[in-house]
């Protein structure tokens, strides 16, 4: 929603200003805006494999979305952890063995859709719950473990932003290629009257103007969104890790779950008050 604001207060600054003083036919140049375009298209497919350009057509559309990480779904996370190691704590570790297995099917986590319904999240919960039950690994080990692979997500999901960058960064590049093509145009017709070369050559520096607009005006920012969106689904993976951790390391359900509120960002954590009257809550139904 913002992005598509920004690209209406981006057009009203530069064309819409330009169209107080000047032509806006100026500006039509169909075959400057089909090269820009094909060069960015090009240059993307050429300096992309396969992996990175379907990841990269895939987390386009997220950019015109809304974050889902909000205080609610957070609350059902740190509701859920809570539940989960209750359950651990006065059960023992096998008694989660079930829920693990399968999640689908389980009365604990059938209560969070939100979080269920995250293949990813389920995944990396579900795999370090595996661990603790077996008992095989130190609180240090898991903890090691989970750094690398969080690293590796967030990686993988930064993938998209960085190319998107790249392909921002290239587009001035393009054109300023378009434009010399237009001059190398307009040389060769020096025989034309003065209005005709005029002409010409404000076509050629359309290419320099479109270049630029779309780089910074345009792509630049969906960049900017998808990497934003990054750091925040990475937050809920550092949220649970932080509640296992202190889970191992002794600490009780309630304590636990406070030390993943704590690592939350400021805008989607909730009070210390607001989770212990939730937990309170949703103990009572």
């Amino acid at each position: 929603m913002f992005l598509l604001i920004g690209y209406v207060i981006i057009l009203a600054a530069s064309v819409g200003t330009y169209a107080v003083h000047g032509s806006l036919a100026a500006l039509f140049v169909p075959l400057e805006y089909l090269a820009i375009i094909g060069l960015m298209t090009g240059g993307f497919v050429a300096g992309n494999g396969g992996k990175a350009i379907k990841a990269t057509l895939s987390a386009l559309p997220s950019v015109l979305k809304g974050s889902h990480f909000t205080k609610a779904l957070y609350m059902d996370l740190l509701a859920m952890l809570f539940e989960i190691l209750a359950k651990v704590r006065k059960e023992g570790l096998m008694s989660i063995e079930g829920d693990i297995e399968n999640p689908e099917s389980s009365p604990i986590f059938s209560k969070y859709p939100s979080i269920a319904g995250d293949h990813h999240v389920m995944e990396f919960l579900t795999d370090y719950l595996r661990m603790m039950v077996g008992g095989n690994l130190n609180a240090f080990e898991i903890e090691n473990l989970m750094d690398i692979e969080i690293e590796t997500h967030h990686q993988e999901a930064h993938l998209p932003a960085h190319i998107m960058s790249k392909v921002a960064d290239s587009v001035p590049a393009f054109g300023i290629v378009v434009a010399v093509m237009g001059v190398v145009n307009v040389m060769g017709s020096v025989g034309e009257p003065p209005a005709v070369l005029g002409r010409m050559i404000g076509g050629a520096l359309v290419g320099t103007f479109l270049g630029i607009l779309v780089s910074y005006g345009f792509v630049a920012p969906i960049a900017s969104q998808l990497e934003q969106k990054v750091e925040e689904g990475s937050k809920i993976f550092v949220c649970m890790k932080t509640v296992l951790l202190a889970s191992m390391n002794g600490y009780a359900p309630q304590i636990a779950v406070e030390f993943g509120r704590k690592v939350l960002f400021s805008t989607e954590r909730p009070t210390f008050s607001e989770l212990e009257e939730d937990l309170k809550a949703r103990k009572g139904k």
